[in-house]
């Protein structure tokens, strides 16, 4: 009886970190829907619509990924790269979302290449200022001295 309840409470547990964040496809569902809709007004979706839209994603999500998976090993590589799943999109015949792909996935490289240069600079910039704080200050040398005086009498 308790082997049953485990098997449940880990079959419970694989599913939700198996699941999309549902907040997530509430917020793209409603986007996409008041964008299509002639109105524009606020879209209500239901509970199990928001279900069945996160499933069919996980879903589509595992076969475009398993198929990717499958066209890298064909290559004799352990790693996915984007062109598989480019080409993965052809074989399971979804070449539409292609063009957005590669658009997205460029302005993706560009903010991630932004991000990491200002990163680096704003590492240079505290380094070149920690490196300079002990010249500027004597009383940082004067510390320094004093500790030394400390470990060479014990004290």
């Amino acid at each position: 009886m308790a082997t049953a309840t485990t098997a449940t409470v880990v079959e419970k547990v694989v599913a939700d970190a198996e699941e999309l964040p549902k907040a997530i496809v509430k917020r793209l569902v409603k986007d996409k829907l008041s964008q299509l809709s002639q109105d524009g007004g606020e879209i209500q979706v239901l509970k199990d619509s928001l279900l069945a839209f996160s499933e069919s994603s996980r879903i589509f999500i595992h076969y475009l990924s398993a198929t990717a998976n499958d066209i890298c090993k064909e290559s004799k590589r352990q790693t996915i790269s984007a062109e598989d799943v480019f080409k993965a999109l052809e074989e399971i015949e979804f070449p539409e979302f292609i063009a957005s792909l590669r658009t997205s996935l460029e302005e993706f490289k560009q903010k991630n290449a932004k991000r990491k240069s200002d990163t680096s600079k704003s590492k240079e910039a505290k380094k070149t200022k920690t490196e300079e704080s002990p010249m500027e200050n004597g009383k940082a040398e004067e510390t320094e001295a004093e500790d030394v005086n400390v470990v060479v009498n014990g004290e």
